[in-house]
């Protein structure tokens, strides 16, 4: 990565149709990737590893692909690589992070949450804020990782249907299916929450 996310540079902005460049593209999409990632793995140093190898991919595999191609196919490659994540954990790999001391690293720094708050929120506000955005991210990380993915995906980037099923390589009916009830339940979670 380009190392805006480490130096709390916000890169936030929506998602240009039309990047000049496969870099410009990548910039637009880092944070969001990162975060997308975040909630998903739960462990800020994994998402990191991973939006860099999906970036990496990304360059190596498509830069010649037209640039309307490249959401869809940085955004697959990003799931891939969080489900290759997920795979991993499941065949053993808490085992050699306990040994290495990884899961235990309780001082590890939430890149995201650092960052410097926007101008002009007062206290009560910015605690509000952060109460809500965490509720959020505790209940995207209770759905399915499939659900997360295709919310994500439709509401945090803004991806047409078509696009979010060619990126999560399904149908159509699959991505309003995932999405629907990514919403529903999330509804619920935090009406419950608040």
């Amino acid at each position: 990565m380009s190392g805006y996310i480490e130096a709390g540079i916000e890169t936030s902005s929506p998602l240009v149709t039309t990047p000049a460049s496969l870099e410009e593209f990548l910039v637009g999409v880092e944070r969001r990737a990162f975060q997308m990632a975040r909630v998903s793995t739960g462990d800020p140093d994994a998402a990191l590893d991973i939006v860099q190898e999906a970036m990496f991919k990304l360059v190596k595999n498509y830069r010649r692909k037209p640039a309307d191609e490249w959401p869809p196919l940085f955004y697959r490659i990003l799931g891939n690589a969080i489900t290759d994540w997920h795979r991993q954990r499941q065949r053993g790999w808490k085992v050699f992070d306990r040994w290495f001391g990884a899961a235990d690293n309780k001082d590890a720094v939430d890149v995201v949450n650092t960052l410097a708050a926007p101008a002009g929120l007062q206290p009560e506000q910015l605690l509000a804020q952060t109460q809500r955005m965490a509720a959020l991210e505790k209940a995207l990380g209770e759905l399915s990782q499939r659900q997360q993915q295709a919310f994500m995906l439709r509401c945090w980037e803004g991806l047409s249907t078509r696009q979010t099923a060619n990126a999560m390589a399904c149908s159509e009916g699959t991505v309003k299916t995932l999405y629907s009830r990514a919403l529903h339940r999330l509804r619920d979670t935090l009406e419950q929450s608040l």
